[in-house]
C-alpha cells in the first residue's frame, strides 16, 4: 500500500503543473487560462448539461475521461489549435509527446488504476463512445464560451471563423446542438459589436470547410 500511494503521490505531483500551463485561451480579467481550469469548467458542463442529454450517459465515466484527457500536457505540454492549423507537422509531434506521457503515467501507476487511466485517454482521442463524443464536445464548447468570456483584443482573426466550426463535434446530440447554437451566437454578438463583418465571415466558413450554421 505504501508504494502505490507514493505512485498516486508522483503522479498528483505532476499533475500540480497543470495549474501553471497556460493555454491559448484569455480569461475575462485578462490572466491566461490554465489547463487545469479549462478541464475542471468541462467537468462542470458535463454536470450542468447531462440531464439534459438525449441518450444516458455514463456520468462517472464521462467526468473520468475529462479530469484526465488533458493529464499528459503536465509533461507533454499544450498545443493549441491555432499552432496546429499553422504549421500541421505540429500534431504528429504533439501525437507522439502525449503517447510517451500517457505511456509514462501507466507505468507510474501500474500497481493501481493506470491500465484504466490510459484507456480513458485513448477512449477520449478516438471518439467511439457515445461519452468519449460528449467529452469531445463539451471540450470543444468550453474553448469557445472562453473565447467568449475574453476581452475581444485576445481573439485572433482565425478565430472567427473557427467561432462556425463546432457543428460536427456535436451533431450526435440535439442537447448539444443547442448549446453549441447559443454559444456561437455570443460569439457572433461578440464580433458584431466589435465591428467585425460576420457575413463575411460565414462566407470564408463555408468556401472552406461547408455552410457554417449547418
Amino acid at each position: 500500500m505504501k508504494a502505490q500511494i507514493a505512485s498516486i503521490l508522483k503522479v498528483l505531483q505532476l499533475a500540480e503543473r497543470l495549474k501553471f500551463e497556460l493555454r491559448h485561451s484569455y480569461l475575462s480579467n485578462g490572466r491566461q487560462e490554465s489547463v487545469a481550469e479549462h478541464s475542471w469548467r468541462m467537468a462542470l458542463m458535463a454536470v450542468l448539461i447531462e440531464p439534459l442529454l438525449k441518450t444516458p450517459v455514463d456520468t462517472a465515466r464521462l467526468l473520468k475521461m475529462i479530469i484526465i484527457h488533458d493529464l499528459v500536457e503536465a509533461e507533454a505540454r499544450d498545443v493549441s489549435a491555432l499552432d496546429v492549423l499553422r504549421d500541421p507537422s505540429l500534431r504528429q509531434q504533439k501525437e507522439e509527446r502525449e503517447r510517451a506521457a500517457i505511456e509514462n503515467i501507466r507505468s507510474a501507476l501500474k500497481e493501481t488504476n493506470g491500465q484504466e487511466i490510459y484507456d480513458l485517454f485513448y477512449e477520449f482521442e478516438h471518439k467511439k463512445t457515445y461519452e468519449a463524443r460528449v467529452a469531445n464536445a463539451l471540450d470543444k464548447l468550453e474553448v469557445q464560451l472562453q473565447h467568449n468570456h475574453a476581452d475581444f483584443s485576445t481573439w485572433e482573426e482565425i478565430e472567427y471563423e473557427m467561432s462556425y466550426m463546432m457543428d460536427k463535434h456535436v451533431a450526435f446530440d440535439e442537447t448539444l446542438r443547442d448549446l453549441k447554437d447559443q454559444i456561437e451566437e455570443e460569439a457572433e454578438e461578440k464580433m458584431k459589436a466589435a465591428g467585425v463583418d460576420v457575413k463575411a465571415v460565414k462566407r470564408r466558413v463555408a468556401r472552406h470547410h461547408g455552410p457554417a450554421g449547418s
